[in-house]
């Protein structure tokens, strides 16, 4: 129901995207997109790049009075840096990086024309993406934030905390942390990997609330909405693992240490005690909020760069430094929100259909009261 297509390069005019599928009738303000786009430049970390660009969203079509119209959506993001004719060769590969495989691959002997487009830059314009998605689930009460779990190897303890809470501290952290004492540690450590001429990943979690039983489905594996988050999450540069609820640890427990009881009550209906499958059971979702996590790798240029080897003379030398991000574990969740809410948004799409927003609202309606029925 939902597509989308993005174009642009790092050092490129713009970075642009055009959205297919959204309803006629939703109220689309620039200024809450904007606000993404400032949570993923400011972060504690970032790069001098960060520093330049002022990410601010254009609408281009789609609109009309500041509302869909059922046609496809163009956004647009302009870069300050527009310099990219101008850069110099590169010769030297980043290990980490799409360098090398990318010249390869396409058969170039300068490593600029790879990285302009495998750069993070990218990103942007879909965070811009999902703020017209966030905008469509906010209709429907459905709601998404990340927060840093781990950086660096530093974790930050959470248990207790409820969605509000951390909400609440996420806010108002410059690191997107729920934990202050961890925070001050991880900012530590990455003044200290800075100095070193060194990078640091991390791990976010991603929460989603308010969402229906029933997006996605068992019946075929390209339906499946834990499929779909997984390969979206992988998409975002530089993320090498996702897990959904439990994860990796529920590899280790017994079965009845894992598996949601469910109760029911009058008033509410079907639950569940606790959320270890993160919301999602068989492809589907359970009612309960969405828990996903997301790994990122350090960034791969590096002050102090690795040993390569030159693609032209076949020499030995160093990496190509590149102006870069200390640490963007923080800005990889604003990411994950993004691309998130787009697969959500599809999937409510496909589940309550509509060619306005009204009929998508009615159709929910109806669905809501069946389930509240059962």
């Amino acid at each position: 129901m939902l597509r989308y297509l993005t174009a642009g390069e790092s050092h490129g005019r713009c970075l642009m995207a055009i959205l297919e599928g959204m309803p006629a009738g939703l109220k689309v303000d620039e200024e809450i997109i904007n606000r993404d786009l400032r949570r993923r430049q400011t972060a504690f970390g970032r790069g001098p790049r960060m520093a330049m660009e002022y990410d601010t969203v254009q609408v281009l079509s789609g609109l009309r009075k500041g509302a869909t119209i059922g046609s496809p959506i163009a956004l647009m993001i302009e870069n300050k840096d527009a310099s990219i004719d101008s850069l110099p060769v590169i010769t030297s590969p980043r290990p980490g990086h799409a360098d090398l495989a990318g010249v390869i691959k396409y058969d170039s002997n300068d490593i600029r024309d790879i990285l302009e487009r495998a750069s993070a830059r990218e990103t942007a314009i879909r965070v811009a993406l999902g703020g017209v998605c966030k905008i469509l689930l906010d209709e429907f009460d459905i709601e998404i934030l990340s927060h840093v779990v781990e950086l660096g190897g530093i974790k930050a303890d959470i248990k207790g905390l409820s969605y509000k809470e951390i909400k609440s501290k996420v806010l108002k952290s410059p690191l997107n942390c729920a934990n202050k004492q961890a925070e001050k540690a991880m900012v530590k450590k990455i003044e200290s990997a800075s100095k070193n001429g060194n990078t640091l990943g991390g791990i976010c979690e991603i929460i989603a609330v308010g969402i229906p039983i029933g997006l996605g489905s068992y019946v075929h594996s390209d339906r499946r909405l834990d499929a779909r988050i997984a390969g979206t999450l992988m998409s975002i540069q530089a993320i090498k693992g996702v897990e959904i609820g439990l994860g990796f640890k529920a590899a280790a427990l017994l079965g009845s240490k894992v598996h949601d009881e469910i109760v029911f009550d009058k008033r509410k209906g079907f639950s569940r005690r606790t959320n270890a499958a993160g919301g999602l059971e068989g492809g589907v979702t359970n009612g309960q909020p969405l828990v996903v996590r997301i790994a990122m790798k350090p960034i791969a240029t590096l002050g102090k760069p690795l040993a390569s080897v030159d693609i032209k003379t076949k020499r030995k030398l160093k990496a190509q430094v590149e102006r870069h991000d200390i640490c963007a574990v923080a800005a990889a969740g604003i990411v994950g929100e993004a691309v998130l809410a787009f697969e959500l948004a599809n999937a409510m799409r496909e589940k309550f259909g509509g060619d306005s927003l009204s009929e998508m609202k009615r159709n929910y309606a109806g669905y809501i009261k069946q389930v509240r029925s059962f």
